[in-house]
């Protein structure tokens, strides 16, 4: 098969965007029969029809929608990559692409992507943020999807490169009328016999509670799953469940919502974020100085403890 034209892709887009050829032929400025002729073409080199043509207009088949999708994801990197290299020639530093999970964008990520973002010296550089589960962070930055992964450091980063970032302390949110509310601290063998408000099973909290559980031959009893730390405050304040929050989350609810946080004494509670990436010599400058940017905020805040 030859090489599929950005052009042509485009086109398709369009058409399939307005469901009708005319109309995708009068927004390019172009013949209806020139772009008839191109997508005729591209059926022919795919050997399969991208569209169903009727008297209504056209519909993308199957095939045409798997490719649709594909041509969204190209088209969209082939203007980024057009935006930041004009952007490079006019001066811009570039772009930083970070993944992150969701424990270390809930707690001071974004904060020191603020702080980063607000030196003028970095003024021209653009940044990205994406949340994903730790292992397919791993994976993106292997990869190369991403420039820079933060995450906690249980991880298997083989392939990569890192540098010690935050830690935080993990503790127990309880409704104010909970039986553990009046507790200083408590271990997570104490909580067992409650039901739990988790996060879903392919985080890496959950993973870590169903281990710690298993250790001491038990289960966790999980009343209801949700999908953030947010959430997860919600429903302990409404008094359906306690559930395993990092104390740096837990500021923001506190007094909002009523909720007692008591610090975890188990060692593991404890954890340590780094910053990861393929090799630092390799990274674009921009995404240098933002490695550098976290590892250094965070070693400032440490000393400050």
């Amino acid at each position: 098969m030859r090489d599929i034209d950005l052009k042509t892709l485009r086109l398709f887009v369009a058409v399939c965007d307005h469901g009708n050829i005319a109309r995708a032929a009068k927004e390019a400025h172009i013949e209806p029969s020139a772009i008839s002729k191109r997508i005729a073409q591209l059926e022919n080199d795919l050997g399969v029809p991208a569209l169903t043509r009727s008297r209504r207009g056209v519909t993308p088949t199957p095939a045409g929608l798997a490719l649709l999708e594909h041509a969204r994801s190209m088209l969209f990197t082939m203007d980024r990559i057009a935006a930041d290299v004009t952007a490079i020639g006019d001066g811009l530093q570039g772009r930083v692409s970070i993944c992150a999970s969701a424990s270390a964008i809930a707690e001071v990520l974004l904060d020191d992507i603020a702080s980063f973002m607000r030196d003028p010296a970095n003024r021209n550089i653009k940044v990205d943020v994406e949340e994903r589960l730790s292992r397919d962070l791993v994976r993106q930055v292997r990869e190369g999807a991403s420039a820079v992964g933060v995450c906690w450091d249980n991880v298997d980063l083989q392939g990569l490169q890192a540098r010690s970032y935050r830690h935080d302390q993990l503790a127990l949110a309880v409704h104010p009328e909970h039986p553990l509310a009046g507790l200083q601290s408590v271990g997570f063998d104490d909580t067992l016999e409650f039901e739990h408000v988790g996060l879903p099973p392919a985080t890496a909290v959950h993973t870590m509670l169903k281990r710690a559980a298993a250790d001491r031959g038990r289960t966790v009893s999980y009343r209801v799953i949700v999908s953030s730390f947010d959430a997860a405050f919600r429903v302990v304040a409404a008094g359906l469940g306690i559930s395993v929050i990092p104390v740096e989350v837990a500021a923001a609810y506190r007094q909002s919502l009523g909720v007692r946080v008591i610090p975890l004494t188990d060692a593991w509670a404890r954890r340590r974020f780094i910053v990861c990436f393929q090799r630092f010599d390799t990274l674009q400058p921009a995404a240098q100085r933002m490695v550098e940017h976290l590892a250094h905020r965070a070693a400032r805040d440490a000393d400050g403890q």
